[in-house]
């Protein structure tokens, strides 16, 4: 077998890069002959960095910044002297945050305006940002803060810098779908948070409007990241890109997806919202078009009759029932059981 292995990462459990070992080992051990070739892969959330970083001669920047409760931590984004790459998650990430420090109320996006700022001075004339994972709701007004502090003009004209954002969320805003009703409760945000949330951003977006004489609270990713996505199109001119699509082009050439007999992908937790432009579908998507056999792999299960039913040739949950959530997020039993569920399927070839 010629299999391709790109698994996005397992929230809080394993990155993609992780779980593509695992399955490459649990493959070469049942299938020693296959040829098995591992993809870095993200939606512009965690591993946005890792994902691009071999398409390209990237030099990885360190950078101390804020992280969202502004303590002093160490960050990266790529840099190739005339673009950067940042991965908001690596300054404003959940991941950074103990669950009992969760609190979008408090949580701030400085630390990512510190990393632009820095790129920035370093010369960069275009800026990609990967959105997702954030620990954020605060419309990106931290990140403003970040470049008014260091770059006073950056907010208003972009300073000759181009910005895009690489999000595969299409939420607004405001409202029910917006930033604070749909994202907030899983960043910690009690009922009486989520009302709190959304009444300053309604307050930021209505003075953002006069200030600019344009309203971009309803563009599709401006709920992105608590509404970083918002703050970056209103006042940096961002343009949006679907991260899936950004990632795989760079990635996940046609002409490699054609050399391969099997695709092995995956993701934390898979169910019929994986079918809606999440990563998994991308790439059955591109990988039907050669008529080439999918299999998904996932940490948690739901709707499987649905999944296959869209094309995956197999749908494989890796956890075995009645496993304690906290048990199967344990990263050395999410590898143990990703090599038991390969070990012992019948893949086909």
């Amino acid at each position: 077998m010629n299999v391709l292995v790109a698994i996005d990462s397992w929230k809080g459990c394993l990155t993609s890069r992780e779980a593509n070992e695992a399955v490459r080992r649990a493959l070469l051990s049942v299938h020693p002959d296959s040829n098995v070739q591992c993809i870095t892969v993200s939606d512009g959330g965690e591993g946005f960095l890792d994902a691009i970083e071999p398409t390209g001669k990237w030099t990885r920047i360190s950078e101390e910044v804020l992280d969202p409760l502004l303590r002093p931590i160490q960050a990266q984004y790529l840099f190739d002297g005339e673009t950067a790459v940042i991965e908001m998650a690596q300054a404003c990430g959940l991941a950074l945050l103990r669950e009992e420090e969760r609190n979008p109320l408090l949580a701030s996006s400085y630390g990512t305006g510190q990393l632009i700022a820095d790129a920035v001075r370093r010369g960069a004339h275009n800026i990609i940002i990967g959105l997702g994972g954030s620990a954020t709701s605060d419309c990106g007004r931290g990140m403003l803060k970040a470049l008014e502090t260091l770059f006073p003009t950056l907010p208003h004209n972009g300073e000759g810098v181009s910005f895009t954002i690489a999000t595969d969320v299409t939420n607004p805003l405001l409202g029910p779908s917006g930033a604070a009703h749909v994202f907030a409760p899983q960043k910690g945000a009690t009922p009486q948070m989520v009302e709190e949330l959304e009444a300053r951003a309604q307050a930021f977006a209505q003075e953002s409007a006069r200030l600019h004489g344009r309203d971009l609270s309803e563009e599709p990713g401006a709920g992105a990241a608590g509404g970083l996505g918002y703050a970056l199109m209103q006042y940096l001119g961002a343009r949006r890109v679907s991260g899936v699509d950004f990632v795989l082009d760079k990635v996940l050439p046609h002409a490699k997806i054609k050399e391969a007999s099997l695709i092995i992908t995956g993701e934390g937790h898979a169910d019929r919202q994986t079918l809606m432009g999440k990563l998994p579908m991308g790439i059955l998507q591109r990988a039907q078009s050669y008529d080439i056999p999918v299999v998904l792999l996932a940490g948690q299960l739901s709707d499987r009759d649905t999944l296959l039913s869209s094309g995956f040739s197999q749908v494989l949950p890796v956890t075995p029932p009645d496993t304690p959530l906290a048990e199967a997020l344990r990263p050395e039993v999410a590898l143990r059981n990703i090599n038991a569920t390969i070990a012992n399927a019948t893949l086909p070839e």
